[in-house]
């Protein structure tokens, strides 16, 4: 079949209009598709890295509303396999502008001098990491942030409560390095709850749990959620990866949200390249009739025609699959980045899907008008006059 790749490739611009319409519009649903399914991929089928393998959080089990004790942290630590506990409190607030999405990132109040160890990920030099822990009003900023806001070493950010009253004036002390998204400040837990009334004094949104070893993660969670199974407050303790997800869920069913849209978008590819390819075929029956009687077999006409449809899917979706990869780092780097899973811009597995996918619509939707095509008598092909 290789013999015939010149005339396959000169038949797929025999009409460049219409090649060039059909191969954009493949493009356009193979980007599509591309996100979608590497969002999936993200979501449900990734493997955690090392470091989120040994970290657990706990949270309420009714809502990430409701606290939880602050005294549950000790009680915790005592586990086996635990190495260390934080606690870590979601801040909200607004910054500048709260009408300007662009102004909003992940805020936490956090514990100095447990957060490095907790995140052994985090990169910076080690007079920063002393000067975030040794001052109060100090601030702990990722590289993301301070990219995109100009954040500078000495900077001053201030947050307006929502959910806590007041506000807090921050400076920034430290800025990070992380392998993931890192749109996200953190500040000192204490300055926080001397900021409070003495009622609300005592709570902790989360715990962040560092084990010993992968193997013992399931066995911890279990052992604290068992732990607290009759308090007042129970608990639900969860890999650091299904809490991200736990984020997501709140948009609903989101994996039959995306089998849906991948579903939706294959049956409008393949409608566009059947009806691409059946105009192809039906202008070129007397061809199919002449090629027959210079000695080109049935097969010979059924792959050339198959190879012509599967060239130009393979080309759109080759185009779809590298725009989808621009679209899929822009949602890693968008503020929503911070609570999702890390989408790989580039993921072998996906590519792989994308290309085979494309050479898969290519050849059903080529199928029915090549087969009979390559079965239509001589002398009923020259007769054609379509």
């Amino acid at each position: 079949m290789l013999r015939y790749l010149p005339l396959i490739l000169k038949n797929c611009w025999r009409n460049r209009r219409r090649t060039t319409l059909t191969i954009i519009s493949i493009g356009v649903s193979m980007c599509l598709l591309g996100v979608m399914m590497a969002m999936y991929h993200a979501f449900y089928l990734s493997d955690p890295t090392p470091e989120q393998a040994l970290r657990l959080v706990t949270r309420n089990r009714v809502s990430l509303t409701f606290p939880l004790p602050q005294f549950y942290q000790q009680r915790i630590r005592q586990i086996p396999g635990v190495r260390e506990v934080m606690i870590s409190q979601w801040y909200g607030g607004t910054y500048k502008d709260s009408r300007d999405p662009k102004n909003f990132f992940a805020r936490f109040a956090v514990e100095p001098d447990k957060i490095f160890t907790i995140f052994g990920e985090f990169r910076l030099p080690e007079e920063q990491k002393r000067a975030f822990q040794r001052e109060r009003t100090a601030c702990l900023i990722g590289r993301d942030l301070a990219d995109k806001f100009n954040f500078q070493l000495g900077d001053r950010i201030t947050l307006v409560g929502d959910i806590f009253p007041g506000q807090v004036e921050l400076t920034v002390r430290a800025i990070f390095d992380s392998p993931r998204v890192s749109e996200v400040l953190y500040f000192n837990r204490d300055y926080l709850e001397e900021s409070l009334p003495e009622a609300r004094r005592g709570n902790a949104g989360t715990f962040n749990i560092l084990v010993d070893s992968p193997e013992s993660a399931p066995r911890v969670a279990n052992a604290v959620d068992e732990m607290f199974h009759n308090a007042t407050a129970q608990t639900r303790t969860e890999s650091e990866q299904a809490f991200t997800l736990s984020f997501v869920s709140f948009l609903g069913n989101v994996k039959l949200f995306l089998i849906s849209i991948c579903a939706a978008v294959l049956f409008t590819i393949l409608l566009v390249s059947a009806n691409t390819m059946a105009m192809s075929v039906r202008e070129r029956v007397r061809e199919v009739g002449v090629l027959k009687t210079l000695g080109f077999t049935p097969g010979a006409i059924l792959g050339m025609i198959l190879g012509e449809a599967c060239a130009i899917s393979l080309v759109g979706g080759g185009i779809g699959f590298l725009l989808s990869m621009i679209l899929s780092g822009g949602v890693r780097r968008s503020p929503a980045g911070a609570f999702l899973p890390p989408i790989r811009p580039f993921e072998p597995s996906v590519a792989a899907a994308c290309v085979m996918t494309a050479i898969a619509i290519g050849a059903v939707s080529s199928l029915v008008p090549a087969w009979g095509a390559s079965r239509t008598p001589i002398i009923e092909a020259l007769r054609s006059t379509d």
